[in-house]
């Protein structure tokens, strides 16, 4: 794969800094945005609605994310029916699960039965895919987001447990898998391989984009070069 433009994955930028994302709005191959309460602090975000209002009115036409960041289902629903409010491009992110490890499955149910799309977030078995997908009932667009580079961060091949749950998201209508904590550009092929509709990248790995499938000659001897620059610069002597 040579060409980022021949993926038929779609890439989401994940992140809060405004520049980064309106940068990334401007390019053609990013298809949506999302975030979180910690990637905001991360950015210095100080006031979430009127961060999220702006975003949204600034990009208007993609389809962007925000999530709930209460603990009580009741309180999480009142912040997601808010959230909706803001855009007709507006995803409103639910954890699988609380800090209580109580399931958020027939909060979510009932939000798609009222028309909010959902973006289902922080899942990393495939047994929390399963229940949500058997349970979530019927709505408009939602995304089912495992986290496939926390998995690999613990040893885990993602490659088997993604294609089971995208076996199983294909059970429900509407409902797409994202490949969540993308690590390395490379992922972004290994996702598109295996058939995932959407795939989270942060800032600076869109600008890696660029570089896809670049001559890795010409990336050693630049490689070689900044060895030999570095240690120029720092007056080594043996």
């Amino acid at each position: 794969m040579s060409d980022p433009n021949n993926l038929k994955i779609k890439i989401f930028l994940d992140g809060a800094n405004e520049e980064d994302m309106l940068s990334a709005y401007g390019n053609p191959l990013v298809k949506g945005f999302t975030t979180n309460p910690s990637l905001m602090r991360k950015a210095g975000v100080e006031d979430y609605e009127a961060f999220a209002r702006g975003m949204v009115a600034k990009m208007p036409d993609r389809s962007i994310s925000f999530e709930v960041f209460a603990d009580d289902p009741v309180e999480m629903e009142r912040q997601a029916m808010k959230i909706t409010t803001w855009g007709e491009n507006v995803y409103v992110k639910i954890p699988i699960t609380n800090t209580k490890s109580e399931s958020t499955v027939p909060l979510i149910k009932k939000l798609r039965g009222e028309g909010v799309k959902i973006n289902i977030t922080a899942m990393m078995t495939v047994d929390q895919v399963r229940e949500l997908i058997h349970g979530m009932g019927d709505g408009p667009s939602s995304y089912v987001s495992v986290f496939a580079g926390r998995l690999g961060d613990r040893g885990w091949d993602p490659i088997p447990m993604m294609t089971e749950c995208l076996e199983i998201t294909k059970q429900r209508d509407g409902a797409e898998l994202l490949w969540a904590s993308t690590r390395q550009v490379y992922n972004i092929v290994e996702a598109d391989r295996m058939g995932c509709h959407i795939i989270t990248v942060p800032g600076g790995m869109i600008k890696q984009l660029s570089h896809f499938g670049a001559d890795m000659t010409a990336h050693s001897l630049d490689t070689v070069q900044a060895f030999y620059d570095d240690a120029t610069a720092s007056g080594f002597d043996l």
